[in-house]
């Protein structure tokens, strides 16, 4: 058990023993002295016995987790209390003003003012100022609802006992009647206690949003680095929390990681400035104003799960022109292929515009992870010099060195590091290794693979 739910039940036992000390205490009272606004304390603290047992045991019900019937846990008995509470007080209330009445205008009404009474509500009223400040505390620490209701409960205890004790003052000198309209205003008092606690559980039982909470909330999200706009923010409470979903707006050309981070950024934000809200944060990808058409095109290649490259994007005449390569397993019948190229065409221009020329080219991709081993010394040593010896020839090319060669059931495989001018285009330097590849590859008809790994000059 946590220690919020251990001082929340403590809480509770606390308030049960004083409350079921301070009934006793009242009864007696009331029947020594006669006086209905001392019984009528009496039968209020009786109502509050009740409701703090049923408190207690709402707290413990409300502590257990999550399970296969209860998705979001228990924390909805918390607030079923308070409105069982919120019934005793109306209850409560309504008898108290028939029998008041009833005694307003009785000629046989007897009150003996006795130092019982007097002794049992003033110790009442200190009771109840110290639980009540108790209470109070112990409730906004947890964010207990039943607790909370138990403190606004006794805060109106510490009023209407002090209207009792004014009724007794009033009997004690001679005013019988004073009683009677004291017992009026504890029943007042009541109901009004009632009527808070009751619009309180009602709003967490129809799952009424807690006021302002959702505008902090989408405040604290739009902060965060990434997010465009929120698209729905929903919250309802369920016991000591705020559970509920935000949806938030993101590029939708950031990769997956990206966005999935810019999500628990959003999370560890608002559990930072509100650790009682819990919520279920989910993404939903928009198209910006500036998005470039080759981020729109790699966008629509990687939802289709199609690799492709050597993007050209070109405008003829007003026209946009798009050409690519596109890799496809080199096992698959071409039919086949030419169906999943044909539907990442149309689908870019559904996107771009149905005017937008788009062409491809299809090329094998080699999908399976092939078995090899280390070539032959000798092989190794026949292809490292081989390519010492044309790399000068590329006009760029320097220091080839990290040559590994390695032999697969398909042929070659031909790995090595080289050394360029760090002033050099992309483009410069991609020519210059394709021309040391395409010069390897006439001279060795067995290499099927050369990769070239280009690095700056040193200095």
């Amino acid at each position: 058990m946590s220690e919020a739910s251990e001082l929340k039940e403590r809480a509770a036992l606390a308030s049960i023993a004083a409350s079921a000390i301070l009934t006793i205490g009242k009864f007696a009272a009331g029947i020594a002295s006669g006086s209905l606004a001392i019984l009528s304390e009496a039968g209020h603290n009786l109502a509050d016995v009740a409701a703090t047992i049923l408190t207690y045991f709402a707290i413990r019900i409300a502590n257990k987790p999550a399970d296969e019937d209860h998705h979001y846990g228990h924390g909805k008995v918390e607030a079923l209390a308070a409105l069982i509470e919120t019934g005793f007080l109306f209850g409560l209330s309504v008898y108290i003003l028939v029998e008041a009445f009833r005694r307003l205008f009785s000629e046989d009404v007897e009150i003996e003012a006795n130092w019982l009474a007097f002794g049992v509500l003033i110790i009442s009223i200190v009771i109840d100022i110290a639980r009540w400040r108790s209470l109070r505390r112990v409730a906004l620490t947890t964010r207990s609802e039943a607790l909370a209701a138990d403190a606004l409960h006794f805060s109106s205890d510490i009023v209407s006992s002090a209207l009792a004790l004014g009724g007794l003052v009033a009997a004690h000198y001679g005013y019988p009647q004073g009683d009677a309209i004291a017992a009026l205003g504890v029943a007042v008092f009541v109901a009004i206690a009632g009527y808070r606690i009751g619009r309180r559980t009602v709003d967490a039982l129809t799952d009424a949003a807690p006021k302002g909470l959702a505008e902090e909330i989408t405040s604290i999200a739009r902060a965060v680095p990434g997010v465009i706009d929120i698209e729905t923010a929903r919250l309802r409470p369920a016991g000591g929390e705020v559970i509920g979903d935000l949806s938030i707006s993101v590029a939708r050309t950031l990769p997956l990681e990206k966005a999935a981070a810019i999500k628990a950024n959003v999370a560890a934000a608002i559990a930072a400035r509100r650790p009682e809200v819990a919520l279920t944060v989910t993404t939903h990808p928009i198209a910006l104003d500036d998005e470039t058409i080759l981020e729109r095109v790699f966008l629509i290649a990687a939802k289709r799960h199609v690799q492709i490259h050597h993007v050209t994007l070109q405008e003829i005449d007003g026209k946009t022109s798009i050409s690519f390569d596109v890799e496809i397993d080199g096992r698959m019948t071409h039919g086949n292929a030419h169906e999943i190229v044909s539907g990442l065409e149309r689908q870019i221009r559904h996107e771009l515009g149905y005017d937008v020329e788009v062409e491809t080219h299809v090329e094998p991709q080699e999908p399976r992870q092939l078995p090899g081993r280390d070539a032959s010394a000798a092989a190794h040593a026949e292809i490292a010099s081989a390519l010492a010896r044309i790399a000068p020839q590329t006009g760029a090319i320097e220091d080839v060195h990290s040559v590994r060669v390695r032999e697969t059931p398909a042929g070659l495989v031909v790995n090595y590091h080289c050394r360029v001018d760090p002033e050099l285009s992309v483009d410069a330097v991609h020519e210059c290794v394709d021309v040391l590849e395409r010069k390897m590859r006439d001279e060795f008809a067995s290499i099927i693979r050369i990769v070239g790994h280009a690095e700056p000059l040193l200095a």
